[in-house]
């Protein structure tokens, strides 16, 4: 009669499966990793990176938090995963815009009203890059590839200025980055402090009136640059 095996050495094979992917396949171990991620953004977002708690996210996530550890090694690297996950998806969703095959107008009016209604969707991706602007990019700078990420969209945008240029609808010298950081900075300064300066104003900042007054101000404000006299 072959020996039964103690029930703790039981539990802790069991313990060992949980805690590495195994023989699961390449898609479970993907969809494992992308609970993670969705179930940190939400920690991240909510409590920052010092105020998170792996077991919280663990739990949100629905998985054994030796897999977390296993699959992101520690709460840093995690949170550095889930700032480049955001990155991604925001560059992602942009190309559907199609700006390059966009007339020049229209492309940034397109790209100034995607940047306020994403950014309006997505309040958890301001959150995060506030947290990581308080920490000084500590943990962005170690980035092996956001830098990647950014440089075709910063490309398309050159790109669109370059059209816009030659069919002399707009001003020569105007730089990818400042613009975008310029168009970026009109929803971010108004959606980040929307609770004060709707108190200081006596104004819903938020309303569907003021939403559709602040998207026509940023358009006016972007094109009224760029656009020669």
């Amino acid at each position: 009669m072959p020996p039964t095996a103690s029930p703790t050495k039981v539990s802790d094979a069991r313990r060992r499966s949980s805690a590495r992917p195994g023989k699961v396949g390449l898609r479970d171990a993907d969809a494992t990793r992308q609970a993670i991620l969705m179930a940190a953004t939400e920690e991240f977002a909510s409590s920052g990176l010092a105020g998170a708690r792996v077991d919280r996210i663990a739990e949100r996530a629905t998985i054994n938090k030796r897999m977390l550890y296993y699959y992101f090694g520690n709460k840093e690297s995690l949170f550095l995963a889930v700032l480049e996950k955001a990155y991604r998806d925001i560059r992602d969703a942009e190309r559907v815009l199609e700006l390059p095959q966009s007339d020049p107008v229209d492309a940034i009016r397109k790209l100034v009203a995607f940047t306020w209604n994403y950014h309006l969707s997505h309040p958890e991706f301001l959150r995060l890059l506030n947290s990581e602007n308080l920490r000084k990019a500590q943990l962005l700078k170690k980035s092996r590839e956001i830098r990647a990420i950014h440089s075709p969209f910063v490309d398309m945008i050159d790109g669109v200025l370059q059209r816009g240029r030659q069919a002399g609808v707009f001003r020569a010298g105007v730089d990818p980055v400042q613009l975008y950081i310029s168009i970026a900075a009109l929803s971010c300064f108004y959606l980040s402090n929307r609770f004060t300066l709707s108190t200081i104003f006596g104004r819903d900042l938020l309303g569907a009136r003021e939403q559709a007054e602040r998207l026509g101000h940023m358009t006016d404000v972007v094109l009224g640059y760029l656009i020669r006299d």
